[in-house]
């Protein structure tokens, strides 16, 4: 007899051991060795330092908004809830592995039927009417032996990592926008001073015309030309003041604001944040390890892989030790005697034998699943690597154009006030004068517009490289 009890204490130990379903393996994603993109915009393969990339701005004003911004983003806010939200739901699962107990306390009014019980109607003085009083407790235990509880808890598990990276995420982003929008609005500031420099110098011409014009050296055409390019110039205000307001609204609205609480901090005209000589970007293999898109999305292929065993394990036996203890009885007087007791205890066996396919079809639902998280993964790999190749395009590529339109400005400058001199003087025909203007006024919002870029493209350069959160790659750090 002792043989045979160690025996089954063995085959239960074993099967204790025994986790159904596949065990996961993080997907091997193989990186490029080096960018393809030569790095000739400033950047190097040196590590990259990313945490706070938006220091490398130097402007006090974007520093204190990103500040502001981590702590009262209400997008940043949801995804931390759901954090929690996560964590929460992987206690309820991991209760599982634990015993459940129930106590209850019980008091009905009863009656005997008498055509029911036909022998107590035999005997007039037994009373038909009774008082039950029960006080009990119930305990169940559903012993984990292939593993479905412990697979439901590796899934919840890996829930909340892909939880935590989603909050990451959305930091990144956060950050990328806060800035992305404060450069915007400096940008409008700087245009709408070039827009109306260049409305001043047109109305200086407009009324030199008009004196050369009542000394009967110029032609009314000639007014009305200077007229029309003054007019049109001015009708760019309107636009360009509605693009700083729109872009402030948003800014405002990023810290958690309403659209109009930061127009009068951002009302005083500063230059656009401009960008360090040297961006360290690393090489493409770190990338994969700080996007935190990638590796939320591998988290979620650990939470599918665990599913297929939680599916699994419906397909076994679930075994169980119940019990219940308690005291009942037809009166308060003796219900806390001895003889008021009850009790059972013992081990009790549930099988689905029969549900139609459903438990095996729904193992394969779990793999496909699995399948779709794995291709989900890749995908989201290489559309991190374009990413960054996209911005490491982008950045190098507009230093070169700024640099062509800054010596552009400077021509436009001078022929400017050379048709401007020579115009005064009756040398050149109007025409020059007006085309001069209009090349001048272009190359100088061109240069505006691609020194916004530049600044942008590096805003979406540090994006892409998943930059703006500690490189801690254990998501339980979390808010």
């Amino acid at each position: 007899m002792r043989s045979r009890t160690l025996g089954w204490g063995a085959a239960v130990a074993l099967l204790a051991g025994c986790t159904v379903g596949p065990n996961y393996k993080p997907p091997g994603a193989q990186a490029p060795i080096k960018w393809a993109t030569p790095l000739a915009g400033g950047e190097s393969d040196a590590p990259a330092a990313l945490a706070s990339w938006w220091t490398s701005f130097k402007d006090p004003d974007l520093n204190a908004l990103v500040g502001t911004a981590v702590r009262s983003n209400l997008t940043l806010r949801v995804a931390e809830e759901h954090v929690r939200e996560a964590r929460a739901a992987r206690e309820v699962v991991a209760g599982g592995r634990w015993p459940s107990a129930d106590a209850s306390v019980a008091y009905s009014k009863n009656r005997y039927g008498a055509n029911a019980y036909p022998p107590l109607g035999l005997f007039p003085g037994i009373p038909l009417d009774y008082d039950l009083y029960t006080v009990g407790f119930d305990a169940a235990w559903e012993l984990d032996l292939f593993g479905g509880v412990r697979r439901a808890v590796e899934a919840s598990s890996a829930e909340v990592g892909a939880a935590q990276y989603a909050w990451r995420d959305v930091l990144v982003s956060v950050l990328a926008e806060v800035a992305r929008n404060y450069i915007d609005a400096r940008a409008y500031q700087e245009r709408l001073d070039i827009t109306r420099q260049n409305i001043a110098a047109q109305q200086g011409i407009l009324e030199l015309t008009r004196s050369r014009y009542h000394s009967g050296l110029a032609s009314d055409l000639e007014v009305e030309q200077a007229t029309a390019l003054l007019t049109t110039t001015q009708a760019e205000v309107p636009a360009l003041e509605s693009g700083f307001a729109q872009s402030v609204h948003h800014l405002s609205v990023l810290l958690g604001e309403n659209p109009g609480a930061m127009l009068e901090t951002m009302s005083g005209a500063k230059p656009i944040p401009l960008t360090p000589p040297a961006v360290p970007v690393g090489l493409p293999s770190d990338l994969l390890q700080r996007r935190p898109d990638v590796q939320r999305a591998e988290r979620e292929l650990a939470a599918s892989t665990a599913a297929i065993g939680v599916a699994q394990a419906d397909l076994f036996p679930k075994f169980s030790l119940v019990g219940a203890l308690g005291i009942t009885s037809t009166s308060t007087g003796n219900l806390l005697e001895y003889a008021s007791r009850y009790w059972s205890a013992g081990p009790t066996v549930q099988w689905n034998l029969f549900q139609g396919g459903s438990l095996r079809a729904n193992v394969r639902v779990q793999q496909a699943r699995a399948e779709q998280a794995l291709d989900t993964y890749r995908q989201t790999v290489l559309v991190a690597l374009e990413d960054a190749e996209n911005a490491l395009v982008a950045y190098a590529k507009e230093q070169t154009r700024r640099r062509s339109l800054a010596q552009s400005v400077q021509s436009s400058e001078a022929a400017f006030h050379l048709s401007s001199d020579l115009y005064r003087s009756g040398l050149v025909d109007f025409l020059n004068v007006l085309d001069a203007e209009r090349t001048l006024y272009a190359a100088q919002d061109a240069l505006v517009g691609s020194t916004e870029s530049v600044s942008l493209d590096l805003v979406q350069l540090y994006k892409a490289l998943g930059g703006g959160w500690p490189e801690d790659p254990t998501p339980e750090r979390g808010p």
